[in-house]
């Protein structure tokens, strides 16, 4: 199943970056109206820093149908997610996806 069926990452972990990455930042790119403040130097994606993460950017249910509203300004951890690597099916698992 690709990610966009899928999104459990995108409902199971928190999302946090460096901060520079936001759009506020010279270079960045990530909206930051859809982040949070985690540290002076990490942001998180709004949404992915509780017990029930689902991050602000995804629409659509997962394991069904999906999408990233903000896929080419996701931050670097979304890029460093690959399907089937040990974290996806971690996700994938914890939302019953096979």
């Amino acid at each position: 199943m690709d990610c966009q069926r899928c999104g459990a990452c995108c409902a199971h972990y928190r999302v946090s970056f460096y901060w520079a990455e936001g759009n506020d930042a010279p270079g960045g790119h990530v909206p930051v109206e859809l982040t949070e403040r985690l540290t002076p130097h990490l942001r998180c994606m709004r949404g992915t820093s509780s017990d029930s993460p689902h991050c602000a950017a995804l629409r659509g249910e997962v394991g069904v149908s999906v999408g990233c509203t903000i896929y080419t300004q996701r931050p670097s951890t979304c890029h460093d997610v690959q399907v089937g690597d040990a974290q996806c099916l971690k996700a994938r698992a914890h939302h019953g996806i096979t």
